[in-house]
């Protein structure tokens, strides 16, 4: 926000408004009066807020009448309501229909600070949220994967680069990064945004039924079999075809796949009639397909066929800068879902999401977020609302038990022996994968590299 902070105080008690808004001007913010409701309305139709502070009952236009012009025109802009009832009734439905808190009279002007700051905060939230899906929308349209951090914006350059072509893309990544939604990015922002998109999940089909799955087949080709079934190629033909958990297709179809991908066509379980086919193919994968290939659990051919343009997404827990703006995203989404009021979390919790670790990836911090949203009733999430096991989350265990001997030591040998006792449970803990291996150590691969070799460490 460009400027002081500008806020609307709106109280029928001359002493009390002026109090106020001299104590408010005290500490920075940039204050205007008015002493009725239909001054406000005025005020609030001419110029910008980002609070406002005011009265529940006000002679003629009352605070919920202001509160439901603001909600209509300046939708960014965060109400606090003031009552001086002993039974907060109204005020609690001031805020179920949006305002951001409520505080009675007399005002705690230490409580009151508090509240704006955390109206700031939330406005902060949203319009960073706004911004960066703007940012996203411009330079590469793909508003709907949130990401600023180095490692998405190495993604984002290269889905910018292969929208426009047919070529066959791999998907790389852990479970939950959001293979499937870069998928439809693909195609709904590519050449077959009019055809249909087919996405199949390898792993969730019983392997009897795959065949006829991705296939098809006629009647009778098997004991069930009915009626004539296309499949999926064919339901996706002219469009894409999004092949999840590849590395799961048994050794016997992944024949049958590639002879599919280099013919163009298919024939279905049953039959020797030739269907002709135009399918883009999308495929992803958590498996490290290249060592299934060494291990002859994938074919070689085929891994080279799906992965002409290979694309890997990273971890949640290697682009952490980009976990507050997906916490604001969710927590925006899930508000809109449950016809909720938008809500905000403190820079505490936000804090505890940050150092988590997340195994499940962006999948687990959506799935988070609708919990905390869905079991607490108040507009700002706080600690108290994040659940037991991200806050006392405990690293994986790199650490060292070298101790100093009452004797004293050689400091160069107990270095070694440390850096030797935290690189070897690096190593164990990224299954001898130097890359993800530096990643757990915080340093450069080549720099741990160099130390493997000159600790001569067995990999």
């Amino acid at each position: 926000m460009n400027g002081p902070i500008k806020i609307l105080v709106v109280d029928d008690d001359e002493s009390g408004c002026k109090a106020l808004t001299s104590l408010l001007r005290s500490v920075g913010y940039n204050v205007t009066s008015a002493a009725t409701g239909e001054q406000a309305l005025e005020l609030t139709d001419s110029e910008q807020f980002q609070v406002i502070v005011s009265d529940l009952f006000l002679p003629g236009k009352s605070g919920l009448d202001i509160l439901k012009n603001v909600q209509k025109t300046s939708s960014g802009t965060e109400v606090i309501v003031v009552t001086g009832h002993a039974s907060a009734q109204s005020a609690v439905r001031a805020m179920k229909d949006g305002a951001f808190d409520y505080i009675t009279k007399p005002i705690d002007f230490e409580e009151l600070k508090i509240v704006i700051v955390k109206a700031l905060e939330k406005q902060k939230l949203l319009s960073e949220n706004m911004y960066l899906r703007k940012q996203l929308q411009g330079r590469f349209e793909f508003s709907d994967i949130i990401g600023s951090s180095p490692a998405m914006n190495l993604v984002f350059e290269r889905m910018n680069r292969i929208v426009k072509t047919d070529s066959a893309v791999l998907i790389s990544g852990e479970s939950g990064t959001g293979k499937e939604l870069i998928a439809r990015a693909l195609h709904y922002k590519g050449l077959r945004k009019e055809r249909p998109f087919v996405a199949v999940n390898c792993s969730a089909i019983p392997e009897a039924l795959l065949e006829s799955e991705l296939f098809g087949h006629v009647r009778g080709a098997f004991t069930g079999a009915i009626k004539d079934k296309p499949g999926k190629f064919e339901a996706a033909n002219l469009g894409t075809l999004f092949l999840d958990e590849i590395g799961t297709l048994p050794l016997h179809l992944q024949a049958k796949l590639l002879r599919v991908l280099q013919e163009h066509e298919v024939e279905r379980l049953g039959s020797n009639k030739v269907v002709k086919l135009n399918v883009r193919v999308i495929s992803a994968t958590n498996a490290d397909l290249e060592n299934m290939v060494k291990r002859g659990e994938f074919r070689e051919d085929l891994f080279y066929r799906l992965n002409v343009i290979p694309l890997h997404l990273p971890p949640l827990r290697e682009r952490q800068q980009d976990i507050m703006h997906l916490t604001a995203f969710f927590i925006e989404k899930q508000c809109r879902l449950t016809g909720r009021a938008p809500c905000t979390i403190t820079k505490q919790a936000l804090e505890v999401l940050e150092r988590y670790s997340w195994p499940g990836n962006v999948r687990e911090l959506e799935n988070m977020v609708e919990r905390m949203i869905v079991l607490t009733d108040s507009a700002t999430i706080t600690m108290e609302d994040v659940p037991a096991q991200i806050v006392e989350e405990k690293k994986p265990g790199l650490a060292y038990d070298s101790i100093m001997p009452g004797h004293g030591g050689d400091l160069v040998a107990i270095i070694s022996r440390i850096e030797r006792s935290l690189i070897t449970q690096a190593l164990a803990s990224s299954n001898g994968v130097t890359a993800k291996a530096a990643v757990l150590l915080g340093i450069n691969r080549t720099t741990l590299v160099e130390k493997i070799k000159r600790l001569k460490i067995e990999k």
